[in-house]
């Protein structure tokens, strides 16, 4: 509990522009998972199919990854849906 009362006054602290960007990955990350969910695939099967790490794939949806452009086309085509 008090973990939590620490990362709210983290989140208070920091700017607006900050706590957008946060907000937009945890989407994108719920977005990735639940698709990921739906098609039957792990982790490591995403990466197989990026031909990238687990560990980095694992990297990415641990928080907030600040995606490119490129990684999240890349991931919407190893998925076979748009993530964004």
């Amino acid at each position: 509990m008090q973990t939590n009362a620490i990362m709210d006054s983290i989140r208070a602290a920091a700017k607006p522009d900050v706590q957008r960007r946060v907000e937009l990955c945890v989407k994108i990350n719920n977005r990735i998972f639940d698709l990921m969910e739906q098609k039957g695939l792990t982790q490591k099967d995403l990466a197989s199919k990026m031909g990238k790490t687990t560990s980095e794939v694992s990297r990415w949806l641990s928080g907030t990854h600040n995606y490119t452009l490129s990684t999240l086309a890349k991931i919407s085509l190893a998925i076979g849906e748009d993530v964004v």
